[in-house]
């Protein structure tokens, strides 16, 4: 979808893009996770659960003008799990 949109959006400066992150720390994952995520911590290359302040400069570098030529992508921002 997020590639259909940057086809649209082609010209109007306008540039469509998607963060996919992976377990992050939050309130809301800890009330669906069963175990407190050490699972998921441990199938993650980091060895940890992601935080919001490992997610916020991704999103936030797509937001300026330096993130402009970054267009109909998936950005995984996973600590890398595969």
């Amino acid at each position: 979808m997020v590639r259909v949109l940057a086809r649209e959006l082609r010209g109007t400066g306008i540039t469509a893009n998607c963060v996919a992150p992976g377990p992050v720390a939050t309130d809301m994952f800890f009330s669906v996770s069963d175990g407190g995520g050490e699972e998921a911590a441990q199938e993650n290359a980091m060895g940890r659960l992601g935080e919001p302040r490992d997610i916020a400069p991704l999103v936030g570098f797509l937001c300026t003008d330096a993130g402009e030529w970054v267009n109909g992508q998936v950005v995984g921002a996973n600590g890398g799990i595969l």
